[in-house]
């Protein structure tokens, strides 16, 4: 911390509960912890699994992607005589099977570390738990706040499975060594190593008695149409006994066994100096409320992606290697939300060396013209079945420029940028490429989802979209300007550019404007050689982007559209109510929610750039915070402290997909600094 800086409080959502809490308060809340590596791990505040993404130790393994190694860890109390259980089950009827809702006095994030406080008898016990940025490593703290003395049994259940893989019934018992203090526990052989220890050394002996668990159900798979029944296998357990004041720590890795040997406690108190530090990189009005809780939140997920090809070619170059893990949990990182939240998650929270270095790594995967549209799970080279991420990339480059004014890196990224243009002008990948009758960019090829509404299941695209679709063109125009601008920077021939972009910009307006609705088509010259007018967020970006592709005089019906038809307390509907497609709820099996995806669903992240565009025409910043009180308030639910991906089309606005989404956090805090810190 630099000297003379003032340390600023961490802030915290806090839930307190005197004599215990109903069920539902605790069983809808979800925490998330994360590693800077993309590894997690996430429950609810019940400490009963939902998902099957849910798990105590959930990091990244080389070759496997994430992986769940600690599903669940069983915590019995005794105190008198009588014994209490901390954790909790579900059964498939919604009754819990442990009393530990009546036990809950309080659940708190204090920063992004989680504290539970629970009354056990007469005694008060908390637990904590964080993991080791920039490792797979968990520690976990129990204190015993006050009252008699409490014997806690800890049982863990391992596991071996994909995060996002078929749940498995496990029959195996597990695999066990100890090396004087340490355990060694896998699932099975073929599992990856967690090695384990205890803390004060030798604290618990671990006693080798296995169990089998009853079926585990998780409610919202089950919801979800997925398989939804667990039963997992537990060699042994811990066993310590706790007197007023004292500790028991358990550390978890699947790193060198040589990290546990560090003190649990100082491992947390480096966790909150690492929180602190981030808020010290913004200015002190941003330090405190909102902003710093979406400050934080941002951080979970900027990550060292951790491919073989990505350590080989930072080395090389002398650079880092960083990208953005596009949501919790199921997400990897993804070009376009990557692009997308590059200004909220690093140029807003004074990460500019961060922000470099994504471009960077992102500029080494371009081919053919083309960002990678995502990185699959364990793997390392991307798909690039995308037409929109490249143009959002050229957004992320002018944003990063703006904030920085680093011509070094313009002049390194100008020729791929120009490399881009090139490929885009003659035609690449899934029939991208500029129509030369009239300057706009045409995209589309059976089978694939080639912009942001990509939704596609058992081989159904729902919205392909395939032609000229209108935020594509936007984009496409906005990138043609940038290359003029840098052009002229860096002293190269804009004329070209200019010229393409002149062209663009006529017949957009010419072929975009629908008379009838008042408002831009989505897309034009579609697959039936027709226009498409279903109303939809996508023709906001033709205003809000640094050079907006529409006539200023449309500006006004186009926003005042959007806000009649598609805004809600929490971002923009996908499409208009009344339209045939229209979907008001996102729930049910895979089917009927992809069917819904873009098809009515609110996006928050889709806020960020509506408010760009209102600011445009009128610069009402306090009209403006209005409309992100619902995102403000929404921190408080679903992914505590986080925004979720999306949200159901009517009233209550039901949080879904995703609990934690990164263009959903980076534009909130994007455009809650812009309009003001209050």
């Amino acid at each position: 911390m630099t000297p003379g800086t003032e340390c600023p409080s961490l802030p915290r959502i806090a839930f307190e509960w005197p004599t215990g809490t109903d069920w539902s308060e605790i069983i809808t809340r979800e925490w998330l912890v994360t590693n800077g590596r993309g590894g997690y791990a996430s429950s609810t505040v019940a400490r009963c699994n939902t998902r099957r993404y849910h798990g105590l130790f959930i990091p990244g393994v080389e070759k496997r992607g994430r992986t769940v190694l600690l599903a669940r860890l069983c915590e019995h109390a005794t105190v008198g005589g009588r014994t209490y259980r901390l954790d909790a089950e579900e059964n498939a009827d919604g009754t819990q099977v442990s009393e530990s809702a009546s036990l809950l006095r309080g659940f708190h994030l204090d920063g992004l570390v989680p504290h539970w406080t629970y009354q056990v008898g007469e005694t008060r016990l908390q637990r904590k738990l964080t993991l080791v940025h920039g490792e797979n490593t968990l520690v976990m703290v129990w204190e015993h706040l006050s009252g008699p003395e409490v014997t806690l049994r800890l049982r863990p259940f391992p596991a071996t499975r994909m995060h996002d893989d078929k749940l498995h019934h496990s029959p195996l018992e597990p695999v066990v060594q100890l090396k004087g203090s340490l355990l060694e526990m896998r699932a099975d052989d073929s599992a990856p190593p967690m090695r384990m220890r205890l803390y004060p050394p030798c604290a618990a002996p671990f006693v080798g008695l296995t169990e089998k668990s009853a079926p585990q159900f998780y409610r919202v798979e089950k919801a979800r149409g997925y398989d939804s029944v667990e039963t997992l296998t537990s060699p042994g357990y811990f066993e310590y006994t706790l007197g007023p004041g004292g500790f028991l720590a358990m550390g978890i890795t699947t790193e060198d066994p040589v990290v546990l040997d560090r003190d649990p406690l100082e491992t947390l108190a480096l966790e909150y100096e690492r929180e602190r530090r981030l808020l010290v990189r913004v200015p002190e009005e941003a330090r405190t409320g909102v902003p710093a809780r979406l400050l934080l939140a941002a951080d979970q997920f900027i990550i060292d992606p951790m491919r073989s090809a990505d350590d080989a070619w930072a080395r090389a170059v002398g650079q880092d290697a960083r990208s953005v893990i596009a949501g919790y949990h199921w997400f990897t990182d993804w070009g376009r939300d990557t692009m997308i939240s590059l200004e909220g998650l690093t140029l807003c929270t004074g990460r500019h060396r961060t922000a470099s270095a994504i471009l960077r790594t992102f500029q080494h995967y371009v081919r053919d013209g083309l960002l990678p549209n995502l990185f699959p799970e364990g793997e390392s080279e991307g798909l690039y079945h995308t037409a929109d991420a490249t143009m959002w990339f050229f957004h992320a480059v002018e944003r990063y420029l703006e904030h920085t004014k680093d011509e070094e890196l313009l002049r390194d990224l100008y020729p791929t940028l120009a490399k881009i243009i090139e490929h885009h002008q003659k035609g690449t990948r899934h029939n991208i490429g500029v129509d030369p009758a009239d300057g706009l960019l045409k995209q589309g090829q059976e089978g694939y989802q080639l912009t942001w509404m990509d939704a596609k299941v058992d081989g159904w695209v729902v919205t392909p979209r395939r032609g000229k679709v209108v935020e594509i063109n936007a984009l496409w125009f906005n990138a043609l300007r940038l290359m003029v601008d840098w052009s002229e920077r860096l002293g190269k021939d804009a004329k070209p550019y200019a010229a393409a972009a002149e062209q663009a910009y006529v017949n957009f307006n010419r072929r975009f404007w629908n008379p009838e609705q008042g408002c831009l088509f989505d897309l034009v010259d579609g697959e039936d050689g027709k226009n498409d007018p279903a109303v939809r967020p996508n023709q906001v970006f033709a205003i809000s982007l640094r050079h907006p592709v529409l006539r200023r005089d449309k500006w006004e019906p186009v926003l005042e559209k959007v806000r009649k038809e598609l805004l809600t307390p929490v971002g923009l509907r996908s499409l208009a109510p009344g339209h045939p497609d229209y979907k008001p709820k996102y729930d049910g099996d895979l089917r009927a929610r992809d069917a819904a995806y873009h098809q009515g669903t609110v996006w928050g992240w889709l806020i960020g750039h509506y408010v760009d565009a209102t600011l445009k025409v009128n610069a009402d910043k306090g009209a403006a915070r209005a409309l992100l009180k619902g995102l403000e308030e929404h921190l408080e639910h679903a992914g505590l402290g986080q925004i979720s991906e999306i949200f159901d089309a009517t009233e209550p606005y039901r949080p879904r997909g995703c609990i934690a989404q990164a263009w959903s956090v980076a534009e909130a805090l994007r455009v809650f600094l812009k309009t003001g810190v209050h």
